[in-house]
Formats: C-alpha cells, structure tokens, sequence
C-alpha cells in the first residue's frame, strides 16, 4: 500500500479526492484491517501535492474512524464492521450516503474555547485534590458566592483594574448573561429601557428582552463609540464593553470613560460595563476600568471563561451600595447558581499565586498566536480583507472587500473544511457596508492557524 498511486483530477479539492479514494480502498477491502498506510511525506511526494493536503485527508480519515495515528508510528487502518460499510458500497437509486455529504471541519475558528496545551492542569487537579479533602467541600454553598473567593477576586480587581471594592460587595454567578437577568430583576423597579451598543453582544440584549426593557441603540465603529447621541437618548442605564468591544475590539480612550460616568452623573442612571476578557490587552498595559473612575454609577461585570476555563461557569458582578442591598434582600433565599467546589478551587488558586501566572502566560501565549494570525492573513489577503481589533482579545474581524454576502463566505469556507462565525448576530440598525467575518484563535495551534488561513484563500480567492 505505501507505494501505491492513483490520478487526481482538477474537480473538487485534492485533500477531498485523497480522502474518498483511501475511503473506497478501505471500504472494498483492498487496503486490510491494521495495515499502515504511506507516511504524509511519501504519499505528498508520490502524488505531488503538498503535505498540508495528505495531512487534511488523513484528518478527514482519523475523524470519522476509518484510520489512527500512533504517534511517531504512523497511520493504520481500522477494523470496521462488514455491515456498516456495506450499505456504502450499494446505495440505493445511486445516492450519495450521509456520510458524504456532510462536510468534515477541519479547522474551527471557534470564539468560544481556549489553548488547552497551556491550561494548568495538573495545578488545578491538585488543588482540586485538596479542596475535595475540605470540611467545607461537603455542604451547600453561600447564595452570593464564598467569602473566600470574593476577598480574592476583590484584591484582584484592584491590583489589575484599579476598582476599588470589597467581598460584601461582590456577587458571583454562572455566567455574565444569568448575572443580567438577575440583575435586571432590581433595575426593572425603576428603569423601563437600556442603551446597549449597535452591533454588540446579543447575550446581553437577550438578557434585558427577559425582561422586556426597551432597547435603546448606541452606534459603535472600529473606531469606537459615538457617545454624541446619549444626549437624545431616553434611558439613563447603559450597557457597554468599554475595554475590549463585541465584536469590533476598540478600547474607549480615557476621554470617553469620563465623558461617559458624566452622563450617568448628570442623568442619574447607572453604566453596567462588561469587563469580558480584559486581561488581554497586547501593545499597551489595560485601561482602568469605568468602575475605577466612579463606583457609584458602575455595575461591574467580570468571568473566568475567556480567561481561565468556559466550563467552569463562574462569573462575578461588582454593585454599587444602593442596588447591592436591593439585590441582597431580593436573593437572600435563592441558592448559588454556580458551583460551591469551583469558587473553592479558584480561590486556592489565587491565594497560591497561580492565577497572576496563568493571565502572564497566557497573555504572551494569545498575543504570539494574534501576530502569526494577523501576518498570514495580510500576507494570503493583502487588499482583499481590513483586519479590526488585533490589539486584544482572543479573536479578529476581517472585513471582507470583495462582492459577496458573509452566507456565502461561510458556506465556501465550510467546503473547504473551516468553520468561521458570523457578525450579523451582534448589528442591528448600523450595519457595515461589506461583510465582515470573525475568527478566534485561542484554541488553535500555530499550525492549525496556517492551515485554516489557506484554506480560506483557497475559498475566498
């Protein structure tokens, strides 16, 4: 089999042609249970393709169980069951199976995700270890969260954000969009509507709909916030992500910030500010918080998924003093909504220092991977893409110049096996004028990100 050679046409992608031709070998068993196929090297050089190419249909293999990999071994066939394949080699009327018809994704620019080769796990197991052995481990958590972590993420928020809190008045939850549903339980009392930025986050505008808030649009560009329009605006509550905006990634200058706690001032009203993943800031040190410069008006909202681990469901909210109380009393005999054993776990965590560690590697993990991103897609794209917000967070935008709708460079990126999101999802009146397309990178390698790059300029271009 290792030197075995068949023609490739010029129809459908090349990985694609190689990937169906081992399918069928296997399938009609030519190509025997436990025999070791050509190595990427000697399989590119037979069919003089690359090896990016015989590596993705190898993938597409490995992925729906036809073959492995062991290691430095190579790759082998795998035992398959006769009856399972044998409805594929006679469909019925000529169709194609399922199988074939669904697209494998190859490489997924998923927002949502984190590098995992660099998550501390064997820390985190340990301390895990060690909470578990805890008295306190066996019994129902404190319904606003434990004083244990909220001293730390308090101590926290003034070394990193400047905001200067305490534990009391620290609320922990699931995540940042249950943390505006219960919130939005105290401000339906005395607020009808909220101004929430055009585009933006659609969790959020989804919170406040619960609660049947008219919503109020603020427009926001790549080059930030157009705050001139609160003046005509009715509300006097906003929701904003002033350090790092969803989607487009621009940071409110400091003129912004204080041209912004005046107004809440001047109306009475309050800011709620979405502090979603400032930790990752790339070409300058983060700007203070809103809630730093006035925590009288500010509802601070923080997590630990974009910067830690999604799974672990743990977000926390800052209230100033007169909804602090409101809210105590309103969830006074409410349980925790969030885990007892992982607020234990993290405070461990940073009590030991690990935390500080973790966001300083991390930092300079994302912004490596955000530079190597940034340089093949100027290199593959040129003038056909304007990149936004490659200064921080954990993912970028690329506008896309070209006579096309953002459907149809997400199905032509799909035939080709990447998977890209959407920004539809986050405008509502101020739409752009091309389509723009947004790609996270946090989980992936430096090599997954070059292959999903040229991939999508095989799509695209």
């Amino acid at each position: 089999m290792k030197n075995s050679l068949f023609a490739l046409n010029d129809g459908s992608p090349k990985y694609k042609q190689i990937y169906k031709q081992f399918k069928s070998f296997i399938e009609q068993g030519n190509v025997k249970a436990d025999e070791q196929l050509p190595s990427v090297r000697q399989l590119a050089d037979s069919l003089q393709v690359s090896r990016n190419t015989t590596l993705m249909a190898y993938d597409q293999l490995v992925a729906e169980g036809y073959i492995r990999g062991e290691g430095r071994k190579g790759y082998f066939v795998n035992q398959l069951e006769p009856h399972l394949y044998q409805e594929t080699l006679t469909p019925r009327n000529n169709q194609r199976t399922k199988r074939e018809d669904t697209e494998t994704v190859l490489i997924d620019f998923r927002t949502d995700t984190i590098d995992q080769s660099h998550f501390p796990l064997k820390i985190w197991r340990r301390m895990a270890n060690q909470v578990l052995a805890l008295p306190e481990s066996f019994r129902y958590g404190e319904p606003f969260g434990e004083i244990c972590l909220r001293e730390q993420i308090a101590a926290y928020l003034f070394q990193s954000r400047g905001v200067k809190t305490n534990a009391n008045a620290i609320m922990i939850g699931s995540s940042t969009q249950q943390m505006l549903i219960n919130l939005g339980h105290i401000l339906k009392d005395n607020f009808s509507s909220v101004i929430v930025e055009d585009p933006g986050f659609d969790g959020a505008r989804e919170a406040f709909q619960f609660h049947h808030f008219t919503l109020e649009y603020l427009p926001v560009s790549a080059t930030g916030a157009d705050l001139s329009h609160l003046k005509q605006m009715d509300s006097s509550l906003t929701y904003v992500t002033p350090s790092h905006h969803s989607p487009y990634g621009v940071s409110m200058s400091i003129q912004q910030r204080q041209t912004l706690i005046h107004w809440a001032n001047k109306v009475q009203g309050y800011i709620i500010e979405d502090d979603y993943d400032s930790e990752f800031r790339y070409t300058q040190q983060p700007f203070p918080a809103l809630a730093s410069i006035d925590s009288t008006r500010v509802i601070y909202l923080g997590n630990f998924s974009k910067s830690f681990l999604p799974g672990l469901r743990l977000s926390y909210m800052v209230l100033p003093q007169p909804l602090l109380n409101r809210y105590k009393n309103r969830f006074l005999h409410f349980e925790s909504s969030t885990s007892l054993f992982s607020q234990l776990t993290m405070a461990k965590f940073m009590v030991n220092g690990e935390w500080n560690r973790h966001i300083k590697r991390m930092r300079l993990v994302y912004k490596r991977k955000m530079e190597h991103l940034v340089s093949l897609l100027k290199e593959q794209f040129g003038q056909n893409i304007s990149i936004i917000g490659e200064q921080s967070g954990l993912y970028v935008l690329i506008k896309v110049n070209l006579a096309c709708s953002e459907k149809w460079l997400m199905e032509r990126a799909h035939h080709y096996g990447v998977k890209v999101r959407p920004t539809s999802i986050y405008f509502i009146k101020n739409h752009p004028d091309r389509p723009i397309i947004k790609l996270g990178f946090s989980g992936l390698s430096f090599d997954e990100i070059e292959l999903g790059v040229n991939l999508l300029r095989k799509a695209w271009l």
